[in-house]
């Protein structure tokens, strides 16, 4: 992953679009009733079992979870380009990327392109289509890398993360 600047040039670009930075939930009273006592029940535990780190974590979280509540997510550009990928400002190679997949379930309201990285310490790359063509973008993508024809439903991090609203 690069940062981009003016006079960079990371190929010709065949296909861009607007996609939101991260996907914004709509949390009611009871989610925030619910999440509080959790993570003070959580604290209680991690307290009476002397575990500190997990206090920590509990607390850190329920911090960025407080900061990142209310934001509007940011449209940021993501093009495919003959080089690879481009989402706002981070350019990522072909070459660091294992393989893709399309899932399009116009049913489940599922319209999403994932990326898996080589490095075992990137993380999965979620990229809505939102009005794309799916097929037309996995024939771009198919010239630059391979696909992964066992992904046929979405992620389990993704569904908990939609699921708990994080």
């Amino acid at each position: 992953m690069q940062n981009l600047d003016e006079n960079t040039n990371f190929g010709n670009i065949l296909k861009s679009w607007e996609v939101p930075e991260f996907e914004a939930h709509k949390r009611t009273k009871i989610w925030y009733i619910v999440a509080t006592a959790s993570a003070l029940l959580m604290l209680l535990f991690a307290i009476i079992t002397a575990n500190f780190l997990f206090a920590v974590i509990i607390i850190i979280s329920a911090y960025i979870i407080i900061l990142h509540d209310g934001k509007t997510p940011e449209m940021v550009t993501f093009s495919i380009t003959d080089e690879g990928l481009i989402i706002g400002r981070k350019f990522h190679d072909y070459d660091d990327i294992k393989n893709f997949s399309v899932l399009f379930k116009p049913g489940q309201k599922l319209n999403n392109l994932y990326f898996e990285f080589s490095s075992q310490v990137k993380q999965r790359l979620s990229i809505p289509l939102i009005n794309e063509n799916p097929l037309q973008i996995r024939e771009i993508l198919l010239k630059y890398l391979s696909e992964d024809l066992d992904r046929v439903n979405e992620p389990l991090s993704e569904q908990l993360s939609k699921l708990l609203k994080l």
